[in-house]
């Protein structure tokens, strides 16, 4: 498949951040009003949290990730499609599109609390209740969103938590209070921060 480029373009960069931005509030305000519990989580909670300390270290991603309860499932699907989305279960992946011209790339993914994304994972994912409150969203509070992070491993996840720690809201003194292997994971990025 070839590749189509387009021109170089700031406006278009930022429209992406923006769409991004538009989806997640419009998804989490369709929660909040069906009185749905929900926690915007991975990569732009990642985000939420480091633009608290250093605006210039936040990354920029191109999905939505929202925590739910499994038993809310049909609720949350009445009220994403109410608002424009379209359900699509990708690859083992519960996902919302955003129309029929959506992409999965940049959809709203759902990551079911208390549950492992994979049976490998040391622990299940946090629960909706740790969350706290953002502007425009509930998103996951930091201790729940490391330990999802260290969790995971992945090495998006483990940049991620390196942004964590150059900015200072997360350290050494974690350690303690961590699950063994995610205190060794930990360790490993304090120790080697380049990877």
């Amino acid at each position: 498949m070839a590749v189509i480029l387009q021109d170089f373009s700031w406006k278009r960069m930022i429209e992406a951040v923006e769409a991004v931005r538009e989806r997640a509030c419009r998804a989490a305000t369709a929660l909040e009003h069906a009185g749905i519990p929900y926690a915007v989580a991975e990569d732009l909670a990642v985000a939420a949290w480091v633009a608290r300390v250093d605006r210039a270290a936040v990354r920029n991603t191109q999905d939505v990730d929202i925590l739910v309860r499994r038993s809310d499932f049909e609720a949350v699907k009445v009220a994403l499609e109410a608002v424009g989305f379209e359900y699509h279960n990708i690859i083992g992946v519960d996902c919302f599109i955003d129309g029929p011209q959506g992409s999965p790339r940049d959809g709203v993914h759902l990551i079911f609390a208390g549950e492992k994304v994979r049976p490998t994972y040391p622990a299940p994912s946090a629960d909706v209740s740790e969350t706290v409150s953002a502007d425009d969203y509930a998103v996951l509070s930091l201790e729940a969103l490391v330990r999802m992070k260290l969790n995971s491993f992945r090495d998006k996840d483990r940049t991620h938590l390196r942004d964590l720690l150059d900015v200072g809201l997360i350290d050494a003194s974690w350690l303690p209070r961590l699950l063994p292997e995610h205190a060794k994971r930990l360790q490993q990025l304090i120790d080697d921060p380049e990877g």
